[in-house]
């Protein structure tokens, strides 16, 4: 069921965010599978690794949405929640400025954002989603930039529009809303990296995606 989230610092408001877990399905398991039965030996056979459990995962997957118009205007953060709860399946923190400053009109303890970490199904359910079918409906679309590695295996991209997940109505949009999506894996190094999302099916330029069972 929804769950009810008020935040007295919005003008409290109530607002329904949908934050009801999504059932186990094909789309879940296909890429929880493909991982285990086809990712693993690739990497092992790339890599030599002598024991399983050295074989870099995917650990967690943070989405970011920044709100600094949300200084001038709060609603705009409960519009991005709900959002951010549709596209991820669970129900978003809000964060809030650390300090003040006057220039921007910003004041500490402000909200001007949100963000949610995902694990398990659910960071599968989200990749699975994100690579074949978000990230195809980009305009234009020739990949991901292969480069955006943090030297140490974790993946960090930009998003300019959320009007690419499908879960998003175009007719309750109030403002396009970009966000950065962050992938943080077990490897070592960025090339351990690289070779895990490029096996899992990352659109990367110059890649191919890679056939799942």
């Amino acid at each position: 069921m929804a769950k009810r989230d008020r935040d007295s610092k919005s003008g409290g408001q109530a607002m329904e965010i949908d934050a009801t877990p999504r059932a186990a399905s094909q789309t879940i398991a296909r890429l929880r599978d493909h991982y285990q039965k086809n990712v693993v030996p690739a990497l092992i056979r790339d890599f030599s690794y002598k024991n399983v459990m050295a074989v870099p995962k995917v650990e967690k997957v943070s989405i970011n949405i920044g709100m600094g118009e949300a200084t001038g205007n709060q609603k705009l953060i409960d519009s991005a929640v709900q959002e951010l709860a549709a596209i991820a399946g669970q129900k978003p923190i809000i964060t809030k400025a650390t300090k003040s400053i006057a220039a921007f009109k910003l004041r500490e303890g402000m909200a001007i954002g949100c963000m949610v970490t995902l694990r398990g199904d659910r960071m599968y359910e989200f990749l699975d989603r994100l690579m074949t079918v978000a990230l195809p409906r980009v305009r234009d679309f020739r990949g991901v930039n292969p480069k955006s590695f943090d030297g140490r295996g974790n993946y960090t991209m930009g998003i300019r529009d959320q009007l690419i997940f499908p879960e998003i109505d175009y007719n309750k949009v109030d403002k396009t809303k970009g966000m950065n999506i962050t992938i943080q894996t077990t490897a070592r190094n960025d090339a351990e990296g690289l070779a895990l999302l490029r096996h899992l099916g990352m659109p990367f330029t110059g890649s191919r995606p890679e056939a799942r069972a």
